[in-house]
């Protein structure tokens, strides 16, 4: 259940003369979760670390693959205590067997590179070629202390995570995107196509999955428009999250879709599998590329028309990129309100602009005033995200699309981020405000009983 709750409108007094002020929406705490396992220590992943190195150096792992399991991990152990032993490690017997272990399931998982995936404060690791990796900590770029033996190692685990997810990577196919069992999603690129090695992106999923109050505690939002979001979504506005590569526009969907009753059917539709939607009823759907012989492909556009008969309350698309577009709009004006999508853009306007055009991909014989005219109809709310220098990230733009006036699609914004200025440190500086217009969704969000504080929307002071 979404941490926020919105109060129903008590009905008034017969006999009073005029009805009582709408109460403040009120922020209701789910109860806080047990809290995680400890990290383990710095020293422990030190270790860990260079071991990876050392058996990295002297193991043949094509050989090592083939053994069987029990001979794998007694191999693996043996070298670990002859490691701890020329080091000098304090380990004890039981000490030992662990690392041993440790070390052996992540030689089996996705290999130097799995210490960073358990590592939470790691929130992407870029594979530049087996001897250059890049971790993401807190918006900022480091070099990471693991490295594989050569590209075959590194192949080897790109096509296990590959195979993972029933899909493939090779030189007639050399680009896939994949997922993790946690799923982080994954892009991975091999030659011919890349120069100097493989190049693999692992976008990190949070254990901890952000909902509307954490992006409130880290600042992505002030409180206000975070209520008036759930709100929205509540009163099944349909919704589009724009924003750039990285910005947190899933972050933002998964947040957003808290708000959806349990008891409606959702169907989601994604690339490769991301969203990690909280309610019971869900269907969730994934593309699937060509085989080998270029046949059985499976795109967007046609699982969007197939989830129409199905019965969903809620369409959900983890990104719009093509062609599909005229169908989810199509959906959303039949029927279907309240679903949601993501698109990349860098603004709102932006983002109709990119939906005309992905509708023109798809070869249909639609005036511009008429594509335009479904966008209108369909789209109710814009969500602009974005990554500021610093890396943290902000929604920019929360838009609403009053109609049409003549050939262009309107729109007005309700909160607005202002930039102020950029500390010496890097640090942006910034306020959200609003923007002092009354959004037309309000109207439909007080017939459902679900009240809003409206002097939050005075443009005087800062949210926050």
């Amino acid at each position: 259940m979404s941490r926020f709750s919105l109060r129903r409108a008590a009905p008034a007094p017969a006999d009073a003369a005029l009805p009582p002020p709408p109460e403040a929406p009120k922020l209701v705490l789910a109860p806080e979760p047990p809290p995680p396992p400890p990290a383990p220590s710095n020293d422990q992943l030190d270790v860990k670390l260079r071991l990876h190195s050392k058996l990295i150096d002297e193991l043949d792992l094509a050989k090592l693959e083939k053994l069987e399991r029990g001979d794998m991990r007694s191999h693996v152990r043996q070298l670990v205590g002859d490691f701890v032993r020329a080091e000098r490690l304090p380990f004890n017997t039981a000490e030992l067997e662990e690392l041993g272990d440790s070390i052996f399931d992540e030689m089996v998982g996705l290999g130097p590179i799995e210490p960073l995936l358990k590592d939470d404060s790691i929130s992407d690791i870029l594979i530049n070629g087996p001897f250059q990796i890049y971790i993401e900590r807190r918006g900022e770029l480091e070099i990471a202390p693991v490295r594989f033996r050569d590209n075959d190692h590194l192949l080897r685990i790109v096509n296990r995570i590959a195979a993972g997810v029933g899909r493939r990577i090779d030189e007639s196919s050399p680009m896939v995107d994949a997922r993790l069992a946690d799923g982080s999603r994954v892009n991975a690129a091999i030659g011919p196509i890349t120069l100097d090695g493989a190049a693999v992106s692992i976008r990190k999923f949070a254990k901890k999955k952000f909902d509307l109050e954490r992006l409130v505690e880290f600042g992505a939002l002030p409180a206000c428009a975070a209520e008036f979001l759930h709100g929205a979504i509540k009163s099944r506005v349909s919704t589009v999250i724009s924003g750039g590569t990285g910005s947190g526009k899933t972050t933002m969907l998964n947040a957003l879709s808290a708000a959806i009753s349990h008891k409606e059917r959702m169907i989601t539709i994604e690339d490769a599998a991301e969203l990690q939607l909280q309610q019971p009823h869900v269907i969730r759907m994934e593309t699937r590329p060509p085989n080998l012989e270029g046949k059985g492909e499976i795109r967007q556009r046609e699982l969007v028309k197939n989830a129409l008969r199905m019965r969903p309350d809620r369409v959900i698309l983890g990104e719009v990129r093509g062609e599909e577009a005229f169908d989810m709009l199509q959906a959303m004006n039949t029927g279907h309100e309240g679903s949601m999508a993501t698109i990349h853009a860098n603004n709102p306007r932006e983002a109709i602009t990119r939906l005309e055009q992905m509708v023109a991909m798809g070869g249909m014989r639609l005036s511009n005033e008429a594509v335009r005219g479904q966008i209108a109809s369909a789209v109710g709310m814009i969500v602009q995200v974005m990554r500021q220098s610093d890396g943290t990230r902000k929604v920019t733009h929360i838009t609403e699309i009053t109609g049409m006036e003549g050939n262009v699609v309107q729109m007005q914004d309700i909160f607005l981020y202002h930039r102020l200025s950029t500390d010496a440190d890097g640090k942006v500086r910034g306020e959200h405000r609003a923007t002092g217009l009354r959004p037309r969704c309000l109207d439909e969000m007080n017939r459902r009983g679900i009240q809003y504080d409206t002097t939050h929307f005075d443009p005087s002071r800062a949210l926050g």
